[in-house]
């Protein structure tokens, strides 16, 4: 192959890697859009950045100043594994669902959004200590 042909892959395999990404984000969009929905939150909440991660710790049951344990590094990895364990309780899903929400949220909201899955603000939060 000549360096001309790389070049033209290298740029499809970009283009093609740049759609994935941006359909990836569009369905994480369109799922939390629908979860916020059922959590009464408003939908457009959900592409407002830090109000989005502001109303999700809501919707978890915790105080709205875990917001700010999300901004501390290292913690925030803690924090949003258990924020996404207390959202998946409060749809009435398991643990390892809110593992899926953390790791792959754009499978697990949409899975929340499209499913039958009902918001239940009274579902006990994770225990933490």
């Amino acid at each position: 192959m000549d360096q001309d042909a790389l070049g033209l892959l290298g740029f499809g395999m970009g283009m093609g890697m740049v759609l994935v990404w941006c359909a990836l984000i569009i369905i994480s969009l369109v799922g939390m859009w629908i979860v916020f929905q059922k959590a009464g939150k408003p939908g457009w909440h959900s592409i407002i950045p830090f109000l989005n991660i502001y109303d999700l710790v809501l919707i978890a049951g915790r105080p709205g100043w875990w917001f700010l344990l999300l901004l501390v590094p290292l913690l925030n990895i803690i924090v949003a594994i258990v924020v996404s364990i207390d959202i998946a309780r409060h749809f009435g899903k398991g643990t390892g669902f809110g593992i899926l929400l953390a790791l792959l949220p754009f499978i697990g909201y949409s899975i929340l959004a499209f499913s039958d899955a009902r918001y239940d603000a009274g579902a006990a939060p994770t225990p933490i200590g």
